[in-house]
């Protein structure tokens, strides 16, 4: 499941697009904090699939500065973007360096829907029976096979979901209980503990003097490298 974090002011058109968005079934946070700094710290704890930004309300803090923060953050700047402009708003364009996609309001909840998914597909490879690769490990999406030198590699389920998500999403960072919620779900009450004891498994399979590819980021979470 997707996580997306909507910033802003929260007014009608904003309840409209969480409605949307949890309606189709995306994981939706949300923060209408009128100052940057808890919207960025809200980001960089979230770790969002796409973030999605209105500027449409008067009273909204300055979107605009908390977009450039996020395209300076080294965790943030591949996060894609997607901005609700109010009427006139085509005229933000110009100034709005990094935005992705946009609607402008009023908007159409299936259109809001449908536009972020487009987003998505651009960053989130699909389960079609592609091979993922990373030098001498490869990924056989369709068999739920991993194979390192031409060797299979025995996983367990959770092990594979772990690797193939991560190694779908290479370079980006996911805090603990970010994988947590992605691969166990809302449900599982076992702790961030979990992810670290599969993360050891994992590599103790994977890798080896000569292969490294989950690096472990201090106080945050892990990523792929290869």
């Amino acid at each position: 499941m997707s996580g997306i974090l909507l910033l802003g002011i929260e007014d009608e058109g904003l309840k409209r697009a969480k409605k949307a968005l949890r309606d189709a079934d995306y994981q939706v946070y949300s923060c209408d904090e009128a100052d940057i700094k808890p919207v960025y710290e809200e980001a960089l704890k979230r770790r969002p699939d796409v973030i999605v930004l209105d500027f449409t309300s008067p009273k909204n803090f300055e979107a605009q500065s908390v977009l450039r923060a996020f395209k300076k953050d080294r965790f943030l700047k591949e996060t894609p973007v997607f901005a609700i402009l109010p009427e006139d708003g085509m005229r933000l364009l110009d100034d709005l360096s990094g935005i992705g996609d946009f609607i402008i309001t009023p908007f159409n909840g299936a259109e809001l829907v449908a536009r972020v998914r487009a987003l998505l597909k651009k960053i989130i490879p699909t389960d079609s029976g592609d091979m993922i690769k990373a030098g001498d490990l490869a990924i056989d999406v369709g068999k739920y096979e991993v194979s390192l030198n031409g060797s299979k590699v025995e996983l367990t389920f959770k092990e594979y979901e772990l690797l193939k998500f991560l190694a779908s999403n290479k370079g980006r960072v996911y805090s603990r209980d970010q994988l947590l919620d992605k691969i166990w779900g809302y449900d599982y009450y076992g702790g961030t503990r979990t992810v670290d004891v599969h993360i050891r498994r994992l590599r103790s399979k994977i890798e080896d003097r000569k292969h490294t590819f989950i690096e472990t980021i201090r106080n945050i979470g892990y990523k792929f490298i290869a």
